[in-house]
């Protein structure tokens, strides 16, 4: 067996971690829109 799979340094299921990135990334983008939506309207 290979030595870094006898010695893990986080056993944290990886799909709650990929999630999180996700939804973060996915945030950050919808207030970027929200904000440049508001722009836009008051620019009007």
């Amino acid at each position: 067996m290979n030595e870094f799979e006898q010695n893990v340094q986080s056993k944290r299921n990886d799909a709650i971690d990929s999630g999180v990135g996700f939804v973060v990334s996915f945030g950050f983008f919808a207030i970027m829109f929200v904000i440049a939506t508001v722009i836009e309207f008051v620019a009007r």
